[in-house]
């Protein structure tokens, strides 16, 4: 029964997953509106770009992945640009492990506001440290998409990106194409890294699972049955919602 308390259960379809509390992240996308964070999310998600561009309200993505027998689940928390709900928004930072900052490289309001976001959260987890007295670090990534754009409609220079990071050595900064998929696998890879996960959960070094392996999926066996030469793979949870508020702040206390 102790253990079963320590675990976090991932409901999909016919499959129960069941992932030890502690190999478990949410990873929040933050930036202004139409600044490419949810395609930069796709990306990761399904290797996919979608044209069409649709303001996001709040979406949240499960993945979960066995990487040589252990399992991990990684929620993705894609938010506003409008940010019309203030509080939300802290308690996401809250409740968020590793960080992804998105501004258009031709938009200097939107650089602006990654400045912003980069404080606030800077300031609401030292609050949060100060009172469970944790030390542990804060991955982020500042994000300069749009990088496929011709040079004279950049408004915010490389060396402006990297200087946001430049005292932090859990922060880095990469210029991206979320439509070329320019850096977006190498700018995972370093987040992932930085927050000391396994690198495989990086989109290029993992085997896509379908969910009709769900059954089998946390099974050490599986590795061996159904995916050769490989010992990492993922899968997205179709049926994945996102915890309630309720929950977030238990979480938190």
């Amino acid at each position: 029964v102790q253990d079963q308390a320590m675990m976090k259960t991932m409901s999909g379809g016919n499959c129960n997953l069941n992932v030890p509390a502690k190999n478990s992240y949410r990873m929040v996308v933050l930036g202004a509106s139409r600044v490419g964070k949810s395609s930069i999310v796709s990306r990761f998600l399904n290797g996919r770009f979608e044209d069409q561009y649709t303001p996001t309200i709040e979406d949240f993505h499960r993945k979960v992945y066995n990487i040589r027998g252990d399992m991990y689940q990684l929620d993705i928390l894609d938010t506003s640009g409008n940010h019309p709900f203030p509080a939300m928004r802290r308690l996401s930072i809250l409740t968020g492990d590793v960080f992804i900052l998105v501004f258009s490289l031709d938009n200097r309001e939107s650089f602006d506001e990654v400045k912003r976001l980069q404080k606030q959260i800077l300031e609401v987890k030292s609050c949060l440290k100060n009172k469970t007295k944790e030390s542990a670090d804060l991955p982020m990534v500042i994000c300069g998409n749009k990088n496929d754009h011709s040079e004279i409609f950049r408004k915010v220079r490389t060396d402006e990106g990297e200087n946001l990071v430049s005292s932090d050595e859990n922060c880095a900064y990469f210029e991206v194409s979320a439509k070329k998929n320019t850096n977006v696998d190498e700018m995972f890879y370093v987040l992932f890294s930085m927050a000391k996960l396994p690198h495989e959960m990086s989109p290029s070094l993992h085997r896509k699972i379908s969910i009709q392996y769900g059954d089998t999926f946390q099974q050490k066996s599986f590795r061996m049955r159904r995916v050769k030469d490989m010992d990492a793979y993922g899968m997205i949870s179709p049926f994945a919602r996102r915890p309630s508020v309720n929950s977030d702040l238990k979480y938190i206390k």
